[in-house]
Parts: structure tokens; C-alpha cells; sequence
């Protein structure tokens, strides 16, 4: 378990906090995460990583001279919002682009994308690299569409480095694009890990077993097997990175790799070294050399029992690139000349626009959405448990956690909106953004883009009708639709999303009062959600799991609903002027 905490949703902000003053000479902390404590150069291209907390190493100890320069840090096991990752990425540029750097999950993605767009639009140069490595989650024909694990840590030294030397963006980008591409990754399970404050671990391995392609989020494996001897664990993993060797006689493979045997959380260096002896046996078999091999906790998943292994295979700049000096909390190799501090342009956290009042219709239809969003940040606190099991037997169980985050956050911007007297569209933006942003991860991005959408539907001054609130539903699936890419059937939220504003829509140009159509719809939408237990997952993080997410519902569509059905029930939408 994780034994050792205050308030568990303080956990993710307190453990960077507490890097940076244990290491002052590595990390100042800014709005999001940290940056570097001694200076770059003028124009070298600044590296930002980072991902959910729980992986220490991962993230924060990679920052340092000869690899990042700051690093975003989200909730744990939950992606950083949009606005952590601006806010970081402003304070480590140094005038010659940007690159973002994270492991190629969906809420990653939506996130640190959008953030992107938004720096782009300042004028910033910006690049982004999703590390894709983990042989199980997909075909070796979709590579770039794989799962990042251990092999952030190759692609973000190599891109550090390349950075170093004063490589443009063009080129660093490039090099870390090769290294990703030329690296491979798997790993074991023997136990879950256990997320702060809970109770019980995110999935369990049967005994006498061991689960195979696991994520470093505390998703389950891919499949189980018997539990094995340190040799033939390694026997498996070597044989399972190596199936997919790149076509070594054309691609410049100079012999020598890039190792990494890591510990995801309780499985300890001595029995790492017993492993390491069989895969470096089977590695000089193989007439594969590698080149300063690391072995140890290097992506960890809090207190997961597994062990993973990570092979890159080299060509001569790459080699050169990974053995060049780097110095952090983490990784420290060689000597890296002594530099000045750095003055650090910590923008903090974007204060919002004076807000402009709302006409008194409108003014009357927030104080409605505030209690709204009262009866929402209830349901996520009493369903929380709930909804991690759910999520956890094919996700990683932060599903209840990020909800719950997610809509106090909304709750409180909304309660501070409304006393400014904002209008209904004012007060469900900045709902939205504050969603997003207390919430991180996919479900974080995807209830704030729905905020904000039906937010823009209403304005500020109309009082809502049946079909008003249509509207706005309607504008807020389309949306999600666009930002995330699913469709109905790929086993998420849409799925639920999609029946529910087709439902409500029908049902109001018919002439149904609201609270009937609404009701209605969430009975359609309920139904479609749990048709998802039924089908195989296409997107998000269970998809990995194939068939072994027949069974097992979408969590977000079922959140969505218990949601909607809440709302309803409350009555809520007896106001509407039809």
C-alpha cells in the first residue's frame, strides 16, 4: 500500500514539493510543476515531460542539465491539465522552440496538445513527442499507436542531450522520433498497486501467477501465465521485446543497445541483478552489446510488484547522445560544467477576466447550474469507490478520483462566478476550465469541453427553454466528439453521450416537456451504457485489454449517467420557460 500521505488529493503537489526543497540545486517549483534551477543557454531548445505523478522517477527526477528542462506533473496516475503544462512550458523556454514529451495516453494527448495549440498561438515553436514503446498494447504496424512505459526515460535522454549539444528543434525532434521508434518495451505484474488513501489494491494477479503487459498506471495485464523463475521472467520479456527487432542489416544498427531492467514499485535491485544475469546472457547470444545499462527504479507505478524491460537498439548517433553527460535528481552520468542559477518566469496560475454581469434571467438560470453542480460534486464523493473498481478491473481505477476532483473544482468556480453575478454562459465556462484543470486526465479534458460548450450555447442573457438546453447538449456531444475522436461503439463516454442527446433532442421538437425528455434520455443513454460491457474497448486505456474488456461497462459512460440521472431526479429543470 501506500502508507505514507496527508490528504491523498494533496499527494501529487506535496511529493514535487517535496523533491524541489530536498534538491534545491535541481528544481524550482512554478504553477504545474518545475523547471531547472540553473540556467540554458539563449536559445537551446527546452525539453518539457511530464505525466501523472506515482511513477518517481518519472518525472520530476529527469529535470537537469543533459535532459529536461521542467516538468508538468498531473494528479496521480492522472494526466496535467492544459494550463499546468503552459504555464511550465513558458517558464523553461529559452528562445529556441519547445518540445513536449510524454508517454502516448489519451489524456496526455488531449492535454499537453492543447496546450500546444495555445503556445503555437503566442508564436512559440512548438513540437510534440508521444513515446510509444510498450510491445503489448498494439501491432507492430501502429507503433506510434502504442503506450508509453519505460522508455520515456531513452527518448527524453536522447532529446535532453541532442538539446545539449545545440541541436534546432528540427533536428532534436528527429532524433528523439528515432529513438522512440527504435525502442521496445514489457512488463510483469506479481500485484497491483494501491492508489493513496485507498483501501484495496487497482487489480490483483491470481496466485501462483504473474499478468504480462502491464501499464505503468496500475492497469492490468494483458493475459497471466504461471509465475516463473527469475530466468525464465526473463526469458519472457527478452523474448518478447526481441520478437520485434527492427530490420538491423538497413537501419544502421550499430550491435549495441540500450538496456533498462526497471522495478515498478516493490520488486528490489537485488532480485532486478538475479533477472539482469539471464538478460544479459541472452543479449550476448544474441550479438547485442549493451551500452551502459541501467537497472533499478527508473518508471515506477507507486507500489506495483512488476518488473519491465526496455531495449533500444542503436545506431552511432544515438549511442553517442545516450553516453553524453546528464545530470539529475535520477540519472547522473560524466561531468556537466557548473552553471548560474536560473531566474525563473513563473507566471502562475491565469487570472481570469473581470467578469461581466449576466441579465437577471440569466443571473437566475447560474444560481439553477450552481446547485446543478452541487447534486454533481455529491454524486462523484458518493460514487467515488464505486467508480474506481469499475474502472480499475480494465482501466487504472483513477476514474472516481478525477471525477470527484474534477467537479469540486467546478463547484467552486461556479460558486465564485455566480458571485459576480455572472450570466448561465459565463459561469459554465469558467466551471469548465476549472474542471479541467482540478481533474487532469481524459475525463478531465472531455466534462470540461462539455461545460464549456453547453456553456457558449446558453450566453449570458436568454433564460433556458427545452429546446435551449437541447441546443447546448447537442453542442457539447459534438464537442467531445471533435476534441476526442471517438465514435459510438469504441467503449466510452460517447457511447452514453451520443443516445442521450439524439434522445433529448427528438423528444423536445415533439413537444415533451423537459424533465420527461430529459428523463428519457437518460434512460436511453443508461441503456447504451451498459451495452458497452459487451463489446470490445477501441479507445482509451482498456483497449489494450481486447477481449478481456467484454464484461465490463465504460466508466465514463456509467458516471455520465448516474449524473444525468441526478440531475433529473433533482428537478432541476422545472425552470425552463417552454
Amino acid at each position: 500500500m501506500t502508507r505514507v500521505f496527508n490528504d491523498p488529493s494533496n499527494f501529487a503537489l506535496e511529493a514535487v514539493s517535496g523533491m524541489a526543497s530536498a534538491y534545491p540545486q535541481y528544481l524550482k517549483t512554478v504553477h504545474g510543476g518545475a523547471v531547472r534551477a540553473t540556467a540554458s543557454p539563449e536559445g537551446q531548445v527546452a525539453l518539457i515531460v511530464g505525466g501523472g505523478s506515482g511513477h518517481y522517477p518519472g518525472f520530476a527526477g529527469w529535470v537537469g542539465p543533459g535532459m529536461a528542462h521542467g516538468v508538468v506533473c498531473g494528479n496521480v496516475f492522472a494526466s496535467p491539465s492544459a494550463s499546468q503544462a503552459y504555464s511550465v512550458a513558458k517558464a523553461a523556454d529559452n528562445g529556441g522552440g519547445i518540445i513536449i514529451g510524454y508517454g502516448n495516453y489519451a489524456g496526455d494527448v488531449l492535454h499537453f496538445g492543447q496546450a500546444a495549440e495555445r503556445l503555437r498561438a503566442e508564436g512559440y515553436d512548438v513540437r510534440t513527442i508521444e513515446v510509444s514503446d510498450d510491445v503489448a498494447s498494439g501491432p507492430a504496424e501502429e507503433l506510434r499507436k502504442r503506450r508509453g512505459v519505460c522508455g520515456d526515460v531513452v527518448v527524453f535522454k536522447i532529446a535532453g542531450a541532442a538539446a545539449e549539444r545545440g541541436k534546432n528543434i528540427d533536428q532534436v525532434t528527429e532524433l528523439a522520433w528515432r529513438a522512440n521508434d527504435r525502442t521496445r518495451s514489457l512488463g510483469v505484474a506479481f500485484g497491483g498497486c494501491t492508489l493513496p488513501g485507498a483501501d484495496e489494491p487497482l487489480f490483483t494477479v491470481p496466485e501462483g501467477q504473474m499478468s504480462v503487459g502491464l501499464g505503468v498506471h496500475g492497469e492490468p495485464g494483458v493475459y497471466e501465465v504461471p509465475m516463473g523463475t527469475a530466468t525464465e521472467i526473463a526469458d519472457l520479456l527478452v523474448d518478447g521485446v526481441m520478437k520485434e527487432t527492427i530490420d538491423l542489416a538497413t537501419d544502421g544498427f550499430n550491435g549495441n543497445a540500450i538496456v533498462l531492467l526497471n522495478g515498478l514499485g516493490t520488486v528490489k535491485y537485488e532480485e532486478l541483478y538475479v533477472i539482469w544475469n539471464r538478460v544479459a546472457e541472452r543479449l550476448a547470444e544474441a550479438g547485442i552489446t549493451p551500452v551502459l545499462p541501467e537497472v533499478g527504479e527508473l518508471m515506477t507505478s507507486l507500489d506495483m510488484a512488476g518488473v519491465s524491460l526496455t531495449i533500444t537498439f542503436l545506431d552511432d548517433e544515438l549511442e553517442d547522445l545516450w553516453r553524453d553527460p546528464v545530470d539529475t535528481i535520477a540519472l547522473r552520468r560524466g561531468a556537466v560544467a557548473e552553471r548560474a542559477e536560473r531566474e525563473v518566469r513563473d507566471e502562475g496560475e491565469q487570472a481570469a477576466p473581470p467578469i461581466t454581469p449576466g441579465s437577471e434571467a440569466s443571473q437566475a438560470l447560474a444560481a439553477e447550474i450552481v446547485k446543478g453542480l452541487e447534486i454533481i460534486k455529491q454524486v462523484t464523493v458518493d460514487k467515488e469507490p464505486e467508480l474506481g473498481k469499475l474502472d480499475a478491473i480494465a482501466g487504472d481505477g483513477d476514474h472516481g478520483q478525477g471525477m470527484r476532483f474534477g467537479a469540486t473544482g467546478a463547484l467552486e468556480a461556479a460558486k465564485d462566478a455566480a458571485a459576480q453575478q455572472a450570466g448561465a454562459g459565463t459561469l459554465l465556462v469558467r466551471a469548465g476550465a476549472q474542471w479541467s484543470e482540478s481533474a487532469g486526465g481524459t475525463s478531465g479534458a472531455l466534462w470540461g469541453c462539455i461545460l464549456n460548450a453547453f456553456g457558449n450555447a446558453l450566453g449570458d442573457q436568454d433564460a433556458a427553454t427545452g429546446q435551449t438546453v437541447a441546443t447546448g447538449v447537442h453542442d457539447a456531444v459534438d464537442a467531445v466528439q471533435r476534441l476526442g475522436g471517438a465514435k459510438p461503439g469504441d467503449k466510452t463516454l460517447v457511447d452514453a453521450l451520443v443516445p442521450f442527446t439524439e434522445t433529448l433532442t427528438a423528444k423536445v421538437n415533439d413537444g415533451v416537456a423537459l424533465p420527461e425528455a430529459w428523463k428519457q434520455a437518460t434512460d436511453a443513454a443508461q441503456a447504451a451504457a451498459d451495452d458497452t460491457a459487451n463489446f470490445v474497448s477501441k479507445l482509451g486505456r482498456s483497449h489494450v485489454l481486447g477481449e478481456k474488456s467484454i464484461g465490463v461497462a465504460d466508466p465514463g459512460a456509467i458516471s455520465f449517467c448516474m449524473l444525468m440521472s441526478a440531475l433529473g431526479e433533482a428537478g432541476l429543470f422545472d425552470c425552463t420557460t417552454d
